[in-house]
C-alpha cells in the first residue's frame, strides 16, 4: 500500500488529538501566492475568504478526489502526481482548495483510493471494477463488489495489433503544414484558452492528424463528462432499433408508476432533448451528489418534481439523460443484459477498447458524465455517426436514428449558440461551421465534431480550468480551412 499523505487511521488514538491533527491536515486554506494573485485581479468586494463547506460538501470533495485518482491511476496508468496537477486543478471553485489538501491513500492490490474527510466518518472509497472503471462507495459505505483476484496497479490496456479503425496499427498521419499549425495552436497556451490533452482528425475515416500533451497519448483515457450523454443517446438508439423502446411514448421509469404521478407522461424523446420539465437543486448540469457523493441514480434522479409542462422548455440537465438510461434499464428488464449492453453492443463492435462506462454502487450506469475514454475511441464513435450508424459495413444503429439525433424538435437553447437535437449539439453558419455540422460536447473541453459535408471528424480532449473555455467551433473551423 502506498500513501500520498498520512491517513486518518495513522493519527493519535485519543479522540481530542485525533480531531485536532485531522483538522490541521484537512483544513481548507489558500496559499499565499494565490491570495496575491487574487489581490491583483479581483475587485475588493470579491476578496472574501472561502465559505466553510458543509459536511456533505466535504464528502463530495473527497469523493471527487478519490474517483479521479482511481480512474487516472488504474484506468489511465498515470501517477497520482500527474492526476493531481491536471485533472484536480481548475475544478469547481468551491471544492478545489479542499481537494488539494485532503490526503489520499492508493491500494495497488485492491485498485482502490481512500480519501478521509471527517474524523468521525470512514474515508470516501473509489475502487476499480473490471469493464466499468471506478465506482464510488456511498458516503459512509464500503466496497460492494469484490476486489480483483490478481490485483496490480498496471492494468493499462496495450495497443491492438489490428489495423485502424478496429485497432491501433497502421496509423501514420502526415498532416499538411497548415493542419499541423492549426493543431499546434490548440496546444499553445499563448494562442488558445484551455489545456488541450489530445487531438485526432479523421477524413473519410482515416487518421490524418494526431497529437497529445505530455502525460497523455493514444491509449490514455480521461473523463468524457457530457460527451457521455451522446453515448447514452447512441445506446438508446440500439434499443429502439430492437423495438424495446419508443421515443415518442412515455419513458419507462418504474419509480413513476404510482397512481396520479404527473411525471409518468414525460416521453423518452423529451428526456433525450432536455425538455422534461423537471427541476433540480441547481440549474443546468450539476449533479454532484450522484457524480461524487456516491448517491445512486435511482435514489436521486428519479425524485425531482415537475416545474414546467413536459415538452415546453429546454433546460440542460444531467437528470434527463440519467432518466433516459433508467428507462433503457427497465426496457431491457434484465440487469445482466443491461450491464453488458454498452460493452457488448457498442464499445467492442467499434474497437473502443479504452472506454469504460461507470456505474454507481447500485449498478446504474452514470451515462451523463461518468465515462472514461480516449481521443481515438472518440474518433471511432464520431465515424460511426458520420456513416449513419454503420460500422465496417454492419448497421449498428437503426436506419434514421442519426437523423433523429441531429434534428431539432421542440424547445431550443436560448441565444445564438448551437441548437440541440437528441443528445447532440447542432452547429452551422452562425457558429462559423457548415450547415449540418453537429457535436458531442463535455465539461473541461471534451468534443467530437462531425462535419458531414467535409467527410470530417475532429476530436479535442482537454482538462480545461473552470471559466477558461476552449473555443472548439473556432478550432474546428481552422481545421476545416486547413484541409480544404
Amino acid at each position: 500500500m502506498t500513501a500520498s499523505a498520512q491517513t486518518a487511521s495513522q493519527l493519535p488514538d485519543t479522540p481530542r488529538m485525533k480531531t485536532h491533527r485531522f483538522r490541521q491536515l484537512c483544513q481548507v486554506r489558500v496559499s499565499g501566492y494565490l491570495l496575491a494573485a487574487l489581490a491583483l485581479t479581483a475587485p475588493a468586494a470579491a476578496q472574501q475568504p472561502p465559505k466553510e463547506l458543509t459536511p456533505h460538501q466535504r464528502a463530495i470533495a473527497a469523493g471527487y478526489k478519490a474517483l479521479t485518482l482511481c480512474e487516472g491511476q488504474f484506468g489511465g496508468g498515470r501517477t497520482p502526481e500527474q492526476v493531481a496537477a491536471l485533472e484536480l486543478t481548475g475544478i469547481y471553485p468551491e471544492y478545489e482548495a479542499l481537494v488539494a489538501e485532503l490526503p489520499a491513500t492508493s491500494n495497488d492490490r485492491e485498485r482502490s483510493v481512500r480519501v478521509p474527510f471527517a474524523p468521525d466518518m470512514p474515508p470516501r472509497l473509489a475502487y476499480r471494477v473490471p469493464h466499468f472503471g471506478c465506482t464510488l462507495a456511498p458516503i459512509g459505505g464500503k466496497r460492494t463488489m469484490p476486489p480483483p483476484q490478481h490485483g496490480h496497479s498496471n492494468i493499462f490496456i496495450a495497443a491492438s495489433a489490428a489495423p485502424w479503425p478496429m485497432g491501433d496499427a497502421g496509423i501514420a498521419p502526415k498532416p499538411s503544414p497548415a493542419l499541423a499549425s492549426a493543431i499546434a495552436a490548440a496546444f499553445d497556451p499563448a494562442m488558445s484558452k484551455g489545456r488541450t490533452t489530445g487531438v485526432v482528425v479523421l477524413r473519410d475515416g482515416k487518421v490524418i492528424a494526431e497529437r497529445y500533451a505530455d502525460g497523455f497519448g493514444p491509449l490514455v483515457p480521461n473523463r468524457t463528462w457530457s460527451v457521455a450523454k451522446s453515448i447514452a443517446g447512441t445506446l438508446v438508439g440500439i434499443v429502439v432499433g430492437e423495438g424495446k423502446l419508443d421515443p415518442m411514448k412515455p419513458a419507462t421509469i418504474p419509480e413513476w408508476r404510482g397512481y396520479g404521478d404527473p411525471r409518468a407522461s414525460i416521453t423518452l424523446d423529451q428526456l433525450l432533448r432536455m425538455a422534461s420539465g423537471l427541476g433540480s437543486d441547481t440549474a443546468g448540469n450539476r449533479t454532484d451528489a450522484i457524480y461524487f457523493g456516491g448517491t445512486a441514480v435511482t435514489e436521486q434522479a428519479v425524485d425531482w418534481p415537475l416545474v414546467a409542462p413536459p415538452g415546453g422548455t429546454f433546460r440542460y440537465a444531467n437528470n434527463d439523460t440519467l432518466l433516459a438510461v433508467r428507462a433503457l434499464r427497465a426496457a431491457l428488464n434484465d440487469d445482466n443484459a443491461y450491464r453488458g449492453f454498452p460493452l457488448g453492443r457498442l464499445l467492442s463492435p467499434l474497437g473502443m477498447r479504452h472506454t469504460t462506462t461507470g456505474i454507481d454502487w447500485q449498478g446504474n450506469f452514470v451515462l451523463s458524465s461518468q465515462v472514461w475514454s480516449t481521443a481515438r475511441d472518440f474518433a471511432r464513435l464520431g465515424e460511426l455517426w458520420r456513416n449513419d450508424g454503420v460500422w465496417q459495413g454492419k448497421r449498428i444503429l437503426p436506419e434514421g436514428w442519426m437523423k433523429y439525433m441531429t434534428t431539432p424538435s421542440g424547445p431550443q437553447p436560448a441565444g445564438n449558440g448551437p441548437g440541440y437535437g437528441a443528445t447532440l449539439w447542432l452547429f452551422g453558419p452562425k457558429q462559423g461551421l457548415p450547415e449540418g455540422s453537429y457535436a458531442a460536447q463535455g465539461n473541461r473541453g471534451q468534443s467530437i465534431f462531425v462535419i458531414p459535408s467535409a467527410r470530417l471528424v475532429v476530436v479535442r480532449r482537454g482538462e480545461d480550468q473552470a471559466g477558461n473555455a476552449f473555443d472548439a467551433p473556432r478550432f474546428v473551423a481552422e481545421v476545416l480551412k486547413a484541409v480544404q
